[in-house]
């Protein structure tokens, strides 16, 4: 199927992982699942670790994906909480790709300590074992509320950034390299808003719930997600928080895609929640190289091999910001339905 021009292709730079070690933290979330068919299905890993806390979800997927068929998986169950378990796991691993995460806004609003332990902890965990292992680079998974942050949620990986960024510092010249991924909703994820809607749909509903009409959100496929994170881990020098190019789309769009007959209501906007979403901010625009696909935020505390790597990469504008009700690129209805039926 030949992709439309608003599903931009991050799959032209690929990583070499054949004879790596790989270890995926959250390995059971729906980015988890998706990275790793990916992965099976493109090279010949040396051991490809799915690391996550929840049994059941690892017993369903061993079932999906048995050892006995692909003899490199390894299924731990660990926590990112626990650094001692981790660094168990990460012996002899290569790459690290963290995509464990409480992240839901408002139950991190209400369960902050679990929030910090998992989100803030868990990401000093990631990056102790990650050195003491030697690990060779670790990415981490980031979301766009953590770009000017209201909630708890998008606080706590605000600080899970600048742990991984200044992990960096913490490795030493020859240690791990650690980089960032920071992008929006993913289309159909768990959790989101367009299960959400399917369920209420199936019910028989009459009306579909909008918190608030004018609200506009970032959109990547899970396809799009996957082949962002194995381009970057072949980008990243050291420290960079890397943002992909995608669309905007408003929500009352998806809410019409979906059930073009049915009412809307407005309920109002939820604790912690913002009405757009920011990937960049104008404070990051110094720091801020551009690509034909991506925007990398370079860390502010100098490393000599980021800023020569990235010294003749173009530059934002100074009063540049990316945030889903500026940007120049949408999703139309038409679009939106598309995605749904083919992502």
């Amino acid at each position: 199927m030949t992709k439309p021009n608003y599903i931009r292709d991050f799959s032209d730079l690929p990583v070499d992982l054949n004879g790596k070690s790989i270890l995926v933290t959250g390995g059971t979330g729906s980015f988890g699942r998706r990275f790793v068919k990916t992965v099976l299905e493109r090279y010949k890993v040396n051991r490809l670790v799915v690391f996550s806390r929840d049994e059941q979800k690892q017993f369903d997927m061993a079932h999906e994906l048995p050892v006995t068929e692909y003899p490199e998986l390894r299924y731990f169950i660990g926590d990112v909480r626990d650094a001692a378990r981790l660094e168990l796991a990460m012996s002899g691993i290569d790459y690290v790709i963290h995509a464990a995460a409480m992240k839901h806004v408002s139950i991190a609003e209400y369960n902050p300590f679990e929030c910090i332990n998992t989100n803030v902890h868990g990401a000093e965990n990631i990056v102790r074992a990650a050195i003491r292992q030697g690990v060779k680079r670790v990415i981490a998974l980031s979301t766009d509320k953590a770009c000017s942050p209201i909630n708890l949620y998008g606080t706590s990986k605000l600080a899970s950034d600048k742990i991984f960024v200044a992990g960096n510092h913490l490795a030493g010249s020859n240690g791990p390299r650690f980089s960032v991924v920071r992008y929006g909703n993913v289309v159909g994820s768990n959790g989101s808003v367009v299960p959400f809607f399917k369920k209420l749909l199936e019910r028989g509903t009459d009306h579909l719930p909008i918190t608030h009409p004018d609200m506009t959100r970032f959109w990547i496929t899970l396809e799009q997600g996957v082949d962002f994170v194995l381009s970057c881990l072949e980008l990243m020098q050291a420290g960079e928080i890397f943002v992909p190019k995608i669309p905007s789309m408003r929500v009352v769009d998806l809410a019409k895609s979906m059930a073009p007959d049915l009412e809307h209501r407005t309920i109002g906007i939820r604790p912690g929640e913002k009405l757009h979403e920011a990937m960049i901010t104008v404070d990051d625009a110094r720091q801020t190289a551009e690509l034909d696909d991506r925007y990398v935020i370079l860390p502010e505390i100098r490393l000599d091999i980021v800023t020569e790597y990235w010294n003749s990469t173009r530059r934002v504008a100074s009063s540049f910001q990316y945030t889903s009700d500026s940007n120049p690129e949408w999703l139309d209805t038409a679009a939106i339905k598309h995605l749904l039926e083919n992502y």
